[in-house]
């Protein structure tokens, strides 16, 4: 019997369409996914589970931008993070009855940009150009994007965040307007498109 992911979850037969992805999003079956963050080589954290890198980025605290709004009070515990996902996940799979580390993926790869916009500069002046967008920034957007998703719809507002993550999640897996992640993505690509 294969191993699943928090012992809840399978997550052997997990497809990653998107093929810049592929080599970036990494699942393994593991009981309790915790490298404990050392990373001393470039671009090993692609190895690490791509659940537990939402998780890590779920337990910063803090604000967004230049604006310094506060839009989460996170303790920073792994553990309290981890029980939000993992109840998340369990709401997911109980809504759309598929298995919810597969929608999560799915999730991720609607909503991770293939163009953005950069300022090159030319004899004095500005201009914006629009970019590829390499893969594993692709993934770093998609994940910050849609814990600030989460973040958004549960800050100052009567829904937990384990429902909050959910709705984030499903939401983007559903190509919806509603998930916060998707609609940066065609904001972003929107802006490259005008740059070209």
């Amino acid at each position: 019997m294969a191993m699943k992911l928090f012992d809840l979850f399978d997550a052997e037969n997990i497809k990653v369409e998107d093929p810049g992805l592929r080599h970036y999003i990494t699942i393994t079956s593991r009981l309790m996914i915790k490298s404990r963050g050392r990373m001393r080589k470039r671009f090993e954290k692609a190895k690490t589970n791509i659940v537990e890198r939402f998780i890590g980025l779920l337990a910063v605290p803090g604000h967004r931008g230049k604006k310094h709004r506060i839009i989460m009070r996170s303790s920073g515990k792994y553990d309290m993070e981890a029980k939000a996902v993992i109840e998340a996940l369990k709401i997911i799979e109980k809504q759309l009855n598929l298995n919810p580390v597969q929608v999560f993926v799915k999730a991720i790869e609607n909503c991770a940009p293939r163009d953005e916009v950069t300022a090159i500069e030319y004899g004095g002046a500005r201009y914006p150009q629009a970019v590829d967008v390499a893969p594993m920034r692709r993934l770093n957007l998609a994940l910050r994007n849609l814990v600030h998703g989460s973040q958004d719809k549960c800050f100052r507002k009567k829904t937990k965040l384990p429902e909050a993550i959910a709705a984030e999640i499903i939401a983007a897996y559903q190509n919806s307007n509603d998930s916060h992640a998707f609609m940066k993505k065609n904001e972003s690509e929107k802006q490259a498109d005008g740059a070209r």
